[in-house]
C-alpha cells in the first residue's frame, strides 16, 4: 500500500481502516525490528544521500526509494561480535531500548549497509576503517552475509575486524502504521561514506541505486518523480536543512530518539498521518 507524503489527505478507505484498528475492531500485525542507515557524502548542493529503489516485486515498500537497511537477524544479537566505539549501554540510552536490542540494532545497521551498498563500517582496530571492499573476496563475503550463510560475528572474526560503531550516529525511530499488513519498528542511523570506499549496485532487493543531494531528492518526490514512504521523505527533508554531511553527523551526536507511530490527525476537511513534533515546523516551511 502506498502512503501519501505528508501532509496530503488520506483516502477515505484508509481512514476507515485506521479507525478499525484504533477502535479495536482489527488487530495490528506485530512489527519486526529493523535498522536503516542514511549514508552521506558531500555534494555541491549540500549533503548527498545514497538511495536504493526497491524492486516492484517486494512485499513491503515496492518501488519506493529507501536507505540501506533491513530486519534484525537473530545472529545480530551475538555479544561476541568485535566492537569499537560507544558501549551498548550508551546506545541503549540513545535508541530508547535495552542493551541487548541496542547491540543487535547497531550490528544490523553495519551488516545491512555492507550487504546493500558494499560499504563496511569496520576496521582492523578502533582508529582505522577498511579502505576498499571491491575485491572478489569481499563480494563473496557480502553475498554470504546477504544469504545468511555467514554471520556478522564470523565475518569480522575471520577478517580480524571490529565494528566501528563510532562511525554511526542516531537520527530517528519510526514504526509502520497499525493498518499496514507488513510492519517494521525501524531505527534510523546516519554515517559518512568512509574515505576510500565507494558504493556499489549490489543489493538483490533494489532495481536502481543513486546518490542525490537531499534537497534534490525532496524536490523530485514533491513532483512525483521519486516515490518515498513518509519516514524517508521527512528524514531526507530534515537532512536537507544542513549545509554538509559533517553538520548532519554533528547534529546526530548525543541525539536520543523515541519511536513514532503515525496515526490519524485532522487536515482541513479530511485526515492525514501524524509526524513527530520536531518535524512539524520543517514540514510547514516546505509546504506552507
Amino acid at each position: 500500500m502506498k502512503i501519501p507524503i505528508p501532509p496530503i489527505a488520506l483516502p477515505d478507505h484508509l481512514v476507515e481502516t485506521a479507525r478499525d484498528f484504533a477502535e479495536g475492531r482489527r488487530t495490528p500485525v506485530e512489527p519486526r525490528d529493523a535498522a536503516t542507515v542514511i549514508l552521506l557524502r558531500s555534494s555541491e548542493h549540500g549533503p548527498a544521500i545514497y538511495y536504493l529503489r526497491r524492486q516492484v516485486s517486494m512485499e513491503f515498500a515496492a518501488g519506493m526509494c529507501v536507505y540501506p537497511g533491513g530486519g534484525v537477524d537473530p545472529r545480530d544479537f551475538d555479544a561476541d561480535a568485535a566492537w569499537a566505539g560507544p558501549e551498548p549501554a550508551e546506545w541503549a540510552a540513545r535508541l530508547g531500548c535495552d542493551e541487548t536490542m541496542a547491540r543487535a540494532l547497531v550490528c544490523a545497521a553495519v551488516r545491512e549497509t555492507f550487504e546493500e551498498s558494499g560499504v563496511l563500517l569496520a576496521g582492523p582496530h578502533a582508529d582505522e576503517v577498511v579502505a576498499d571492499t571491491t575485491g572478489e573476496d569481499w563480494e563473496a563475503d557480502r553475498v554470504a552475509l546477504e544469504s545468511r550463510a555467514l554471520s556478522m560475528t564470523d565475518f569480522l572474526t575471520r577478517r580480524g575486524l571490529v565494528l566501528r560503531t563510532d562511525l554511526l550516529g542516531v537520527w530517528a525511530a519510526w514504526q509502520t502504521p497499525v493498518f499496514e499488513p507488513k510492519r517494521y519498528r525501524t531505527w534510523f542511523f546516519v554515517a559518512l561514506l568512509p574515505e576510500g570506499q565507494r558504493t556499489r549496485d549490489v543489493s538483490s532487493e533494489s532495481s536502481e541505486v543513486t546518490w542525490l543531494p537531499a534537497g534534490d531528492a525532496i524536490a523530485m518526490a514533491d513532483r512525483g518523480e521519486m516515490l518515498m514512504m513518509p519516514p524517508t521523505y521527512l528524514t531526507s527533508l530534515e537532512v536537507a536543512q544542513h549545509a554538509d554531511p559533517a553538520e548532519v553527523v554533528e547534529a546526530a551526536n548525543g541525539r536520543t530518539v523515541e519511536m513514532h507511530t503515525p496515526g490519524l490527525e485532522p487536515l482541513d476537511d479530511g485526515w492525514t498521518l501524524s509526524v513527530p513534533e520536531h518535524l512539524r515546523s520543517v514540514l510547514a516551511a516546505r509546504h506552507g
